[in-house]
């Protein structure tokens, strides 16, 4: 006689113990492994751990038949783990229908425990389908066991070539640890190398810092140093020019010196040629004296140039005229450079232009435009000229005084 189950055809899905023993066994061994199921008996009773995978086995199926503690806690184990399934399985609305979702469920291969779950507990599920799906997985399990036999002797193979390719790789380990070895020991070496470089580079940094500071600081002690260095180089420049307008100058001067020689000699020559000037000079100054003279009021009066033999007569007519007398020979004996001092002690300057070298003239008509004197030009060296020049400048400084 059929379980109720099997003969109810109601909307209900079966219990566990609702099903035909005959299902028992090979539900336990698809739907639970051993682990599981040990551990799952071990949550919730007295399982020894001696007791084998056999015994573990039987004991679930045989608690299976009723409606005991163990089966309702491996009842709510399935319900729990395999819901998915289940659920996907509740849309079958015949056995037909269920027959096909078991199909494809054994073709895949991939959720056989819940598809055998859901279809055997299904109420749509009869005892042919119940009976066709136990010979299936009967066969299953038979085709399972000898693949594993299969199994077992390409595991034997894979562990002996496992254990080769162990041994091969310990070998290599060895040989990888001593290269490991050898490239810490070249790391270290060259580790220790970076570090000495690195303080050497340090200390260079360092060095270039300090230099650095040092100029900065002497840049903020002197801030126009660029540009006295510019100028020094423009200074180095202009003594080069100056070098050489100096030696070009010193050849003026000897050009220039000399011609100075061959006027001095022609003056004197010409007042040897000419001795009678004297005796007229004489008689001029007579005559001067004679008349009258101007007051100089005690001026300073330098005369430049001249006869070397008119120079007492010049003398005496300055004097004469209440004035002091000074004279320079414009460059023939005395230096050049004492004509400076002389027009700067002198109150009136008398320049004989005649009598005196260009370079002479010109530094005479500088220094008095410069300091301001008063510069009288005559071009004879007679008294009686230079009388009558005294007194005409004597009358227009009166005049202008007035």
């Amino acid at each position: 006689m059929p379980p109720p189950a099997i003969a109810n055809r109601s909307s209900r899905r079966r219990k566990l113990w609702e099903l035909e023993q005959q299902f028992h066994c090979p539900l336990i061994g698809v739907c639970f492994d051993v682990d599981h199921l040990r551990k799952l008996l071990s949550r919730h009773f007295h399982c020894p751990r001696e007791l084998s995978d056999f015994k573990l086995h039987t004991s679930a199926v045989a608690a299976c038949g009723e409606r005991s503690q163990l089966a309702e806690v491996l009842q709510k184990d399935l319900e729990k783990r395999l819901q998915l399934s289940i659920g996907r399985f509740a849309g079958a609305k015949s056995s037909a229908a269920l027959r096909e979702l078991w199909r494809t469920a054994v073709l895949s291969g991939s959720e056989l425990p819940g598809a055998l779950w859901a279809c055997w507990t299904h109420p749509a599920c009869d005892r042919e389908l119940s009976l066709d799906i136990y010979g299936e997985i009967h066969m299953i399990q038979h085709q399972v066991g000898g693949s594993t036999r299969a199994d077992l002797g390409t595991l034997t193979a894979l562990r002996a070539e496992n254990q080769r390719l162990r041994e091969q790789v310990e070998t290599a380990r060895g040989e990888s640890e001593l290269l490991r070895s050898e490239k810490v020991s070249a790391t270290q070496t060259m580790s220790r190398q970076i570090a000495e470089q690195r303080a050497e580079l340090a200390g260079k940094e360092a060095s270039i810092e300090s230099l650095r500071n040092e100029i900065d600081s002497l840049r903020q002690e002197i801030p126009e140093l660029r540009d006295r260095q510019a100028l020094a180089r423009r200074v180095h420049e202009s003594e080069s020019r100056l070098a050489s307008a100096g030696a070009r100058n010193a050849e003026l001067e000897r050009q220039v010196a000399e011609l100075e020689h061959q006027l001095r000699q022609a003056l004197a020559l010409r007042e040897r040629a000419v001795p009678e000037s004297d005796e007229s000079d004489e008689s001029a100054l007579d005559a001067t004296l004679r008349a009258g003279p101007a007051d100089l009021g005690g001026k300073c009066v330098l005369c430049v140039g001249g006869r070397t033999a008119a120079i007492d007569n010049c003398r005496q007519l300055i004097e004469v005229r209440g004035g002091r007398f000074l004279h320079h020979d414009g460059g023939r004996e005395e230096s050049l450079h004492r004509i400076d001092a002389a027009v700067a002690a002198a109150d009136l300057v008398i320049c004989q232009a005649g009598c005196i070298s260009h370079s002479a003239y010109w530094r005479v008509k500088e220094q008095c435009k410069r300091t301001g004197k008063r510069c009288l030009y005559i071009k004879t060296t007679g008294i009686s000229g230079l009388s009558r020049l005294i007194d005409a400048s004597a009358q227009e400084t009166l005049v202008a005084e007035e």
